[in-house]
């Protein structure tokens, strides 16, 4: 079973867009980031990608915007995954302003496995699927106070 996982940064000049917020294609990189940190904890990062010679990668994304992030703010990236099977695996994200916990940004992504060589779908691998197992259910990756994070 994997946890939620955190990972926190400070806004900075280069994701303020000319609105004066942090930019909407930012919160993408940001999924990303998150993402690829929390595999990297779980044993299943790009090493381990080039070695088994399988990656999971992003074939959907689902993002809403709640509230603006602005220079200099504190963010709480948070991820989970929360559901998984042969082919796919699906993680959940939620980025909050550090300093009052506003919830900023909500999103999903469902991952696909697939052979490096190829591009082509493949069954995941015993290693991915023990590692990427769901949260457990009696979690609420939204409240920021009850979780002891990775």
């Amino acid at each position: 079973m994997s946890s939620v996982f955190d990972l926190v940064l400070q806004v900075k000049p280069e994701h303020i867009d000319v609105l004066g917020h942090v930019n909407n294609v930012v919160y993408v990189q940001w999924m990303q980031d998150v993402a690829s940190a929390h595999i990297e904890t779980l044993g299943v990062g790009l090493d381990q990608y080039l070695e088994m010679k399988h990656a999971m990668v992003a074939v959907e994304h689902h993002v809403q915007y709640r509230k603006a992030a602005m220079l200099d703010d504190k963010i709480i990236l948070r991820t989970w995954l929360y559901d998984i099977n042969a082919l796919y695996s699906f993680r959940q994200y939620a980025f909050f302003n550090a300093k009052d916990q506003t919830l900023l940004f909500t999103g999903n992504t469902k991952w696909a496995c697939i052979e490096i060589a190829t591009g082509r779908p493949k069954r995941m691998s015993p290693t991915f699927i023990q590692a990427y197992q769901p949260i457990n259910t009696d979690i609420d990756p939204y409240d920021l106070d009850s979780i002891v994070t990775v």
